[in-house]
């Protein structure tokens, strides 16, 4: 059965894209801690990090970077956060968000229903962030 990343990948589910390639693909997630939090998810269906071949560990992690330096540009943020948590969805993502300070960092203090408006106008940041590192 295809995880719920799969869907979104498929556009099968909605997402907030704001980066894609042939190997990864980045969307802003539903549950943010910040403003901006983005999920950088591959394309293949990998449960654990630790079991991703190591081209495509660098890969995700090369896009992590990017989204991390569009995230601080386009939040104004001191910091990128990155996580990688794994107990959600069994499917490997990476948490990267703008991060102002330590309890930034916790899934404890998500937003569970940031309004549509938020979630739009962090995608437009972002990819105008992503424009603007090219």
């Amino acid at each position: 059965m295809a995880t719920v990343f799969t869907k979104i990948i498929n556009r099968e589910l909605p997402g907030r894209f704001v980066y894609e390639d042939d190997e990864c693909v980045a969307f802003l997630t539903i549950e943010p801690m910040t403003q901006g939090h983005t999920l950088v998810v591959p394309r293949a269906e990998i449960d654990q990090w630790q079991d991703v071949d190591p081209d495509t560990y660098a890969r995700i992690m090369a896009v992590s970077q990017r989204i991390g330096k569009a995230v601080v540009r386009a939040f104004d943020a001191p910091r990128a956060g990155l996580i990688i948590a794994g107990l959600e969805v069994p499917h490997l993502h990476v948490h990267v968000f703008p991060a102002r300070q330590l309890t930034d960092f916790g899934f404890a203090h998500v937003d569970r229903n940031p309004s549509a408006q938020s979630l739009d106008e962090a995608q437009a940041k972002i990819k105008a962030a992503l424009a603007e590192l090219n």
